[in-house]
């Protein structure tokens, strides 16, 4: 399952964990954003314990979404060791968030 992240506890899930993290910026308004939430839950079972999965709605956590420049959703933004490693903008199949993801373990 995904972990909910936001502008208060942002930083010590995703920017200090010693997984590489995948970040899903999304809303509950976004289409597109629907389309992927099965994919980025089922991602998250397939690699607990490799790495982090997380959500982070950018309407309830404009001050995250404003720090990293999101200005298009579904955005998804892989960090590791605190850094973006890579980014994903708009939906894609699911073979592209494992193989992104992967790449950083």
């Amino acid at each position: 399952m995904a972990l909910v992240v936001n502008d208060s506890n942002f930083d010590e899930a995703v920017l200090k964990s010693d997984k590489p993290v995948m970040v899903d910026f999304w809303a509950e308004w976004c289409g597109p954003c629907r389309v992927i939430a099965p994919y980025i839950e089922e991602i998250g079972k397939e690699f607990e314990g490799r790495a982090v999965v997380a959500k982070c709605d950018v309407d309830s956590s404009p001050g995250v979404a404003s720090r990293f420049g999101i200005r298009n959703i579904p955005t998804v933004l892989f960090f590791r060791n605190g850094e973006i490693a890579d980014k994903q903008v708009g939906a894609v199949p699911k073979a592209t968030f494992v193989a992104k993801l992967s790449a950083l373990i």
